[in-house]
């Protein structure tokens, strides 16, 4: 395997990581933003304001998604391991 195969490969395996962790990621973003906007506007200051509906939320995204995280990665896999018998 040449260098600008290995780039190739280190680069579309970083996109499937952009891919499968953005909707728990952007999850805990939007929810994160919402809860502080209510914090501010009401006052209230518990650490466990943010961290119950953060956690709550992205477990259902991560219940939602993960039928699609898994089929990327498995296409992500069988590639990896066609350019891995096309080496010999």
């Amino acid at each position: 395997m040449e260098a600008p195969e290995v780039v190739d490969v280190l680069r579309e395996a970083l996109w499937v990581l952009v891919i499968v962790g953005a909707p728990v990621m952007l999850t805990a973003l939007i929810v994160g933003l919402i809860v502080s906007l209510v914090q501010a506007l009401t006052q209230i200051q518990e650490m466990t304001l943010t961290f119950v509906p953060k956690l709550l939320t992205m477990l259902a995204v991560l219940a939602i998604s993960l039928p699609y995280m898994l089929q990327t990665l498995v296409d992500f896999n069988d590639e990896l391991f066609v350019k891995i018998a096309e080496m010999d």
